[in-house]
């Protein structure tokens, strides 16, 4: 093909992915499935089968996807919910993957290894999927928390598990001893350097004074692909630091925050289309009826016996009420990591590699489309759903303020804030500071001296960089405790 082809295929695939995005919304479908439909339409016309480059462009989306819904992941969210999301992220994948690979031996005619290997592509729960379809439901808090983090943070199980299955395969001598020592390795230092490395760009981000604000985001994404560069090569789990780092920058003062959220909000949809078009392009559709039933099995056994028996016993214990958990069961969406995964076997040249990987994609087709677009419904028969309507939260587009010396902050008011009802010409802030506007019930407000302050407004205050504190304690008052420096 000609560049030109080329560049036009890809504005194509944009468009596509852009108008599929709105079509899928509509029809309350979780938008890769369509992505991959698109691919494979695509695959009629264009030869594509370069597993690598895939593979390489997959782990980029995923690093991008972490880091957007890692930076939106509130923390005094997370922070009760961190046992049941960490035991479902850990021994769910375990237990899941196990049943699965049971299952995938016989159904599929595995040897032992290669079905454990199989059971652990599909046994993680994706978080591009369920960042999407959670995004704009309206689902009890708790229960899309407790989704969100499991999902953020279960990638680097399934990942080892893939791994290790694949060295049992290729090298008999290994154990499984050593497997479990790496693992408690790669989780440990993923922690850790995601914590450390997510102060350290909180740190350069504050201080740092670039030319224009657009520079910003881009430092941010250029540090987030480092943290998972830097804690991989030293045997870490970089996709695990890179959620731990992005939580811990989401919830630390920083500035720029509007101008870096919505650019990661932006550049990760678009590398969620190219990810999965090109995923859904190294599909031959031809290859897929051979597997169409035993895949179809298999995704039954997933959704109705392996993700609920994982489900029930690592929350056996937790004070989830039986329909809460029937929806975390419901809710073990398929998407971009387990065909992502699938692509390790056919670079490792593995037995069987090509029947996994067809396999595994007709699995994700079927959860995404069957659990996906029932979520909605499901936790409203379940009366799960909250208490306010669903919708994105509004937010005021800022300037660029350039080289001086003040910033626009943006400041949630709560009933334990010291302005609360209070009227701005009351308020006691540092001087050369204005509140410039009120988002209040989805409504901007322009403010005026008389304008009370409410529980639940989002503020917008105009100011200098070195009252920012100051400001900030004038209006929600000092934070009574902090985590690792987050609020």
């Amino acid at each position: 093909m000609s560049m030109e082809t080329l560049i036009f295929l890809f504005s194509i695939m944009l468009i596509i992915g852009v108008l599929t995005t709105k079509f899928s919304n509509r029809l309350g479908l979780p938008a890769l499935v369509l992505f991959l439909l698109v691919g494979m339409g695509l695959n009629q016309f264009i030869f594509f089968e370069n597993v690598h480059l895939t593979q390489l462009i997959g782990i980029m989306a995923l690093i991008i996807i972490l880091f957007d819904g890692g930076a939106n992941t509130r923390w005094h969210h997370v922070r009760p919910i961190l046992a049941p999301a960490g035991v479902l992220a850990t021994f769910g994948v375990l237990i899941t993957s196990i049943i699965v690979g049971l299952a995938a031996k016989y159904i599929l005619d595995f040897t032992l290894l290669e079905g454990m290997l199989f059971g652990a592509i599909v046994g993680s729960t994706d978080a591009a999927a369920v960042f999407s379809v959670l995004g704009n439901k309206n689902i009890n808090k708790r229960l899309t928390s407790t989704l969100e983090a499991e999902s953020g943070s279960n990638d680097p199980m399934a990942v080892f598990l893939t791994v290790a299955f694949i060295e049992l395969i290729q090298i008999p001598e290994s154990t499984i001893w050593s497997a479990i020592g790496s693992f408690f390795l790669q989780m440990g230092l993923g922690l850790i350097l995601g914590l450390a490395l997510g102060k350290l760009i909180v740190l350069i981000i504050n201080n740092i004074k670039l030319d224009t604000a657009g520079l910003y985001p881009i430092l941010a994404m250029g540090m987030a692909t480092s943290t998972y560069v830097i804690t991989d090569t030293v045997g870490g789990s970089g996709l695990l630091a890179v959620y731990v780092m992005a939580v811990f920058v989401g919830n630390s003062d920083l500035m720029y925050r509007f101008t870096i959220l919505r650019f990661n909000e932006g550049f990760a949809i678009m590398m969620q289309i190219i990810m999965f078009i090109l995923l859904g392009l190294l599909v031959f559709p031809s290859h897929l009826p051979a597997v169409a039933w035993d895949s179809i099995l298999l995704t039954v056994i997933l959704m109705f016996i392996a993700r609920p028996a994982a489900v029930f016993i690592c929350m056996l214990f937790m004070k989830y009420s039986f329909k809460e958990k029937v929806f975390i069961s419901w809710s073990g969406l398929k998407g971009a990591v387990p065909i992502v995964l699938a692509t390790y076997p056919i670079i490792a040249d593995v037995e069987n590699s090509q029947l996994i990987f067809n396999a595994v994609f007709f699995v994700v087709l079927i959860s995404a489309l069957v659990q996906g677009s029932t979520l909605s419904w499901l936790a409203t028969k379940l009366n799960l759903t909250g208490n306010g309507g669903a919708g994105v939260k509004p937010s005021l587009e800022l300037i660029t303020l350039g080289h001086t010396d003040s910033e626009i902050m943006e400041v949630s008011i709560t009933d334990l804030s010291p302005a609360v009802n209070t009227s701005l010409i009351d308020l006691e802030l540092p001087d050369n500071t204005l509140i410039i506007g009120i988002v209040r019930d989805k409504e901007l407000i322009t403010p005026t001296g008389n304008s009370i302050i409410k529980n639940g407004d989002t503020l917008y205050v105009l100011g200098n960089k070195k009252d920012r504190e100051k400001a900030k304690v004038s209006l929600i008052g000092k934070p009574k405790k902090k985590m690792m420096g987050m609020e």
